[in-house]
């Protein structure tokens, strides 16, 4: 029996420009939340780390701006509050949703309330915490960040037999990927460990042995953005409307406004025009009413396909996925950001040590999908029931809970009691697992 190193068939043009092959103990495909926090702690630790970003840059209006407490508090271990704290942000103290029986906001979640001194959400751009990370992680000299870098397959040993009735070889252990960058060079990097963190469109999704598991949505988002004026609200700001619902996140002279509609009604509305839906928006939030018509066509309104999913496995040998590859969060509750950090804290602590001496195997990144586990089945779970108690029902024109005693009960509920507000806070600061960055990180 043989074993050899091998790369999946490169494309047409794959060989145009070939770059030297490279080596680096760990590579992190994608430059997100938790790729950034992922290679910045790592490389704080000694371990040598390549982090690939397919963008030149971290520019994008259709991220969320939500920083936890669990968050903000890893920045402080970091040394990085000071520095996080200089930088344009809004706070938030409470999570509302649209349950009272005229639609109006209620508090579900109390941030307040905790203890400490992050009890509260900051709203800041996340290429703006990105670009804090990157530059803090280039300081450490084993630490290296390729813009304009995308993997473009795995690299991955085989076994083979020289047996004739052998079956074909498998594919077994991950060693690293093929890349390609924005100006056609290809290589590979070989790695003792590769770590998914490239979102919902993530090249691991595709191999099938992971198992990808779907929950229903019923919404899709439109995103698109609103002049903003010193004396409008700040900070986060929710609004219903006739068969829509919108988030409007403060960006300091606009709003991107996040709108949710009915799963797959994208065209059907497009089709009855901008200027309709923009009139109704309007009147859901009139102190907007005379800026609605500053977008002029279809092309400034963008559309998410809003999904809810998870991998049955996070990993297999020499592989890890972890963020939004390992779980696409929906965006109710803002918490799919923190999570993915949290992911990046805990396999951080997990993989310090056999990525030093060289001996990751498949139990070290077991116990990171172990240990996460839970409360990505816990969140996915509330926002599951969120979408199917208020979500869907605000969207097809019904009251959330429905109609009666029971809709006034809960609502009497979640505004009167204050345990109700704090132990929904706790999970929304912290998740169901607090994770600590390894001793090795902290300065």
């Amino acid at each position: 029996m043989d074993i050899a190193a091998f790369a999946d068939e490169p494309s047409g043009d794959a060989e145009k420009g070939a770059l030297a092959m490279e080596r680096t103990q760990c590579c992190v495909v994608g430059g997100g939340p938790a790729g950034m926090v992922l290679g910045l702690l790592l490389a704080r630790a000694g371990v040598e780390v390549t982090v690939l970003e397919k963008h030149g840059d971290f520019l994008r209006d259709f991220r969320g701006d939500t920083v936890h407490p669990s968050t903000l508090a890893l920045l402080d271990d970091l040394g990085l509050a000071e520095r996080f704290g200089r930088l344009p942000q809004r706070h938030v103290t409470t999570v509302q949703l649209p349950l009272g029986p005229d639609r109006s906001p209620v508090t579900v979640g109390d941030l307040g309330a905790l203890q400490g001194p992050y009890n509260y959400i900051a709203m800041v751009p996340q290429w703006d915490l990105l670009n804090l990370l990157a530059d803090e992680a280039r300081r450490e000299p084993s630490f290296s960040l390729r813009m304009d870098t995308e993997a473009t397959s795995f690299l991955r040993e085989h076994v083979g037999v020289s047996s004739a009735r052998a079956k074909p070889r498998t594919r077994g252990r991950v060693t690293g990927v093929r890349y390609r960058t924005s100006d056609g060079r290809t290589g590979e990097l070989r790695a003792l460990l590769t770590v998914a963190c490239d979102g919902r469109g993530s090249l691991a999704r595709s191999l099938p042995e992971l198992g990808l598991r779907t929950f229903t949505c019923p919404m899709d988002a439109w995103w698109f953005r609103l002049p903003r004026r010193e004396d409008d609200p700040q900070g986060l700001v929710g609004a219903v409307g006739d068969g829509f619902i919108s988030a409007m996140i403060d960006r300091g002279d606009y709003w991107q406004c996040a709108t949710l509609i009915p799963k797959g009604t994208d065209a059907q509305r497009r089709a009855a025009g901008l200027e309709q839906f923009m009139s109704a928006y309007g009147d859901a939030v009139p102190w907007l009413a005379d800026r609605v018509h500053v977008p002029r066509s279809w092309d400034e309104v963008k559309l998410l396909d809003v999904r809810l999913d998870r991998l049955r496995r996070w990993h297999r040998p020499g592989l890890l996925c972890i963020g939004d590859a390992a779980h696409a969060m929906s965006p109710v509750f803002g918490i799919g950001i923190n999570l993915a950090v949290e992911d990046a804290v805990a396999a951080a602590r997990y993989l310090v040590e056999p990525l030093h001496d060289g001996t990751v195997g498949l139990g070290d990144v077991r116990r990171i999908q172990r240990r996460r586990w839970p409360t990505t089945v816990a969140t996915q779970g509330l926002q599951r029931i969120a979408h199917a108690r208020v979500i869907g029902q605000l969207l097809a024109g019904r009251p959330p809970f429905g109609d009666g005693k029971r809709a006034r009960r809960m609502t009497e509920l979640l505004t009167t009691s204050r345990w109700v507000h704090r132990v929904p806070a706790y999970f929304f600061a912290y998740g169901a697992v607090r994770e600590r960055p390894p001793a090795a990180s902290v300065r």
